[in-house]
């Protein structure tokens, strides 16, 4: 609370209204619980009508400057205590502007039930919660540091009326306390510091104080958390919650070592959290937590037969300023919280987060109804935005109406129940099923008569003609494939018959190997006449035909090389020459298989391709 104190006392010392003073409170107690993040202020307040009008009001009065964080502010009557006293009576509340006010403060109104005459009292309680108040100092730390944080307030209760007797407690998180403003009437007792009684003040009395304290409690803020509850009548309520948390306390600074973490986590990471619980319905099931990159596991999940916690854990501890997104998501038993009222339907939920002590800087409740869901009205305790979209799922037709409510500055106050009320015929619950029966039946049948249906082109067109002429060629041509592979392979025995021929030295069987090699070619070379014949024939190997025509020459080209280089390797075997000479004989010729063979591997691939 960074407000102006010089500014605001002379502004209230200077403005009083005359109006307000037929009212006093004869007693005011008040207490200020800082052990989270969230600033929870209790007051107890006795008001006494001195006037003759009757008053069915009273004004509350804070500081602008407060007022922009205050969260949740609610009026409830104070009737006996413990087993007497009855069930919670809560008055409206709402903004005000009285005139002449001070341009400092902000007002609210409390309409009580029954007004007050003349000389009547009455006493009720106040609860206003604010966030954002505590602030780090200093605003940055290391690792191994503790988080010291500073709040602001008034000793005196700030009102537009005289208080007769009042007090104050404050209730720290440790009794660990850097300094505290003292005044009259000041006692601390370990972690609670007390102010007063102040008797007789007048009105807008101010006094400020400051604590400068340890709190080394999570400060965990959502800056933006969407809450999807999606109504399903097949029998559950799917909720997911998206969240993108950071760390709200004093930044971190220098690096971080996570060996010092884990030898000693309450040392050098006293000021970090990393753990949360949310605190979820009974007979919550499938539930999941995850992110970015998959699921978590470090969560554990237990509970009984009224409630169930999750103790979620981030991948890595959250310091001052570290921020980390991840998504819960759970379903409920439908008939838990849907229920049905004069012919109409209602959701009865909460509306905030289940995790304890968390806050929330934008959150979007986004409750998709079944598609086919009609004149929806919502019923909310507390102020919202609010707006209606459409969202296509599974087998929709029309789409799904989503009523979509917007709040910010949430706290765990906010965690109240709110209704949806919507009317939905029973019929449409078949919509989905028969959709789904007529699919399949569709799908069976066009299978049946695509089954029995005759869709081949007629045998007489010139298209179907065009496709037998070319699969017969293309049948043709692996013949002639198969051909020429099996020439390569007989190459391969004449080029074996002379590597036996170094080996054993043995002509006469050289040359009889010879023979029968030119035999097979032979045989080979008649199997090939017809098949070139016929494709040159042929209409439809104009592309292919230059090809095999080639393929064919240049094997034939091969046959005459190898036979050639059989002939001399044999004579000099015969003339007794020796190894180098003839190698230098057959060396060109080698040369020219090599390329030929080659090139018939090429013209043989090339020929498959196409």
């Amino acid at each position: 609370m960074a407000f102006r104190l010089d500014l605001l006392l002379i502004t209230l010392a200077l403005i009083l209204s005359p109006v307000l003073s037929d009212l006093i409170f004869t007693k005011v107690d008040r207490r200020i619980d800082l052990t989270s993040q969230i600033v929870r202020v209790s007051s107890t307040i006795r008001v006494e009508n001195e006037g003759t009008d009757v008053v069915s009001e009273v004004l509350l009065a804070f500081p602008e400057e407060q007022a922009k964080y205050l969260a949740h502010i609610q009026a409830t009557l104070n009737e006996g205590k413990g087993k007497t006293k009855g069930p919670a009576i809560n008055f409206p509340v709402n903004v005000v502007y009285p005139k002449e006010i001070p341009p400092a403060l902000k007002f609210y109104s409390v309409s009580l039930p029954k007004g007050l005459n003349k000389g009547d009292s009455l006493t009720f309680d106040v609860l206003a919660v604010f966030t954002h108040v505590l602030r780090p100092f200093p605003e940055t730390i290391t690792q191994g540091d503790v988080q010291f944080v500073v709040f602001l307030d008034s000793a005196y209760f700030l009102s537009p009326y005289t208080v007769k007797v009042q007090s104050l407690s404050v209730k720290l998180p440790e009794a660990r306390i850097e300094s505290y403003t003292k005044l009259e009437n000041t006692k601390i007792h370990g972690s609670e510091i007390k102010y007063g009684p102040y008797e007789n003040l007048p009105p807008y009395s101010f006094t400020p104080i400051r604590f400068h304290f340890e709190n080394n409690k999570p400060f965990p803020v959502a800056q933006e958390l969407v809450r999807e509850i999606e109504i399903s009548h097949w029998g559950s309520i799917q909720i997911t919650e998206h969240y993108n948390l950071v760390h709200g306390g004093a930044q971190s600074r220098g690096e971080f070592s996570r060996l010092d973490y884990q030898a000693r986590p309450y040392a050098k990471g006293a000021s970090a959290f990393r753990n949360l619980v949310a605190k979820l319905p009974p007979r919550t099931h499938s539930v999941y937590y995850r992110d970015e990159i998959g699921n978590i596991s470090t969560s554990h999940l237990w509970g009984d037969s009224k409630k169930t916690e999750l103790e979620i854990e981030p991948r890595y501890p959250m310091f001052g300023g570290w921020r980390t997104s991840f998504t819960i998501g759970y379903s409920l038993p439908l008939q838990d919280f849907l229920f049905q009222d004069q012919g109409k339907r209602f959701l009865n939920i909460s509306f905030g987060s289940p995790i304890n002590e968390v806050v929330i800087d934008r959150l979007i409740v986004m409750v998709v109804l079944p598609e086919g869901s009609s004149d929806i009205s919502v019923s909310v305790p507390f102020s919202h935005k609010q707006w209606y979209e459409t969202k296509f799922s599974h087998l929709d037709i029309n789409g799904r109406p989503v009523v979509v409510l917007e709040k910010e500055n949430v706290v765990p106050e906010h965690n109240q129940h709110f209704q949806v009320y919507y009317k939905f015929n029973s019929i449409s619950m078949l919509r989905e099923p028969l959709m789904l029966i007529f699919g399949f039946f569709i799908l069976f049948v066009s299978c049946i008569i695509y089954m029995h249906s005759d869709m081949s082109i007629s045998k007489s067109s010139a298209s179907y003609l065009a496709k037998l002429q070319w699969d017969e060629v293309q049948t043709v041509i692996q013949q002639v494939q198969n051909v020429i592979n099996r020439c390569l392979t007989t190459h391969d025995k004449l080029e074996a018959s002379l590597r036996d021929l170094s080996r054993t030295g043995d002509i006469q069987a050289c040359k009889a190997a010879r023979k029968t090699v030119e035999a097979s070619l032979k045989e080979l070379s008649k199997e090939l006449k017809p098949l070139i014949s016929f494709l040159q024939s042929s209409q439809q190997t104009n592309q292919m035909l230059p090809k095999v025509e080639e393929l064919v020459a240049k094997e034939r080209e091969l046959q005459e090389r190898l036979v050639a280089k059989h002939t001399t390797v044999v004579d000099c075997y015969e003339k007794k020459l020796g190894g180098r000479e003839i190698e230098n004989r057959v060396a060109s010729q080698q040369q020219r298989i090599t390329t030929l063979r080659q090139e018939v591997d090429d013209l043989l691939e090339f020929i498959d391709e196409i």
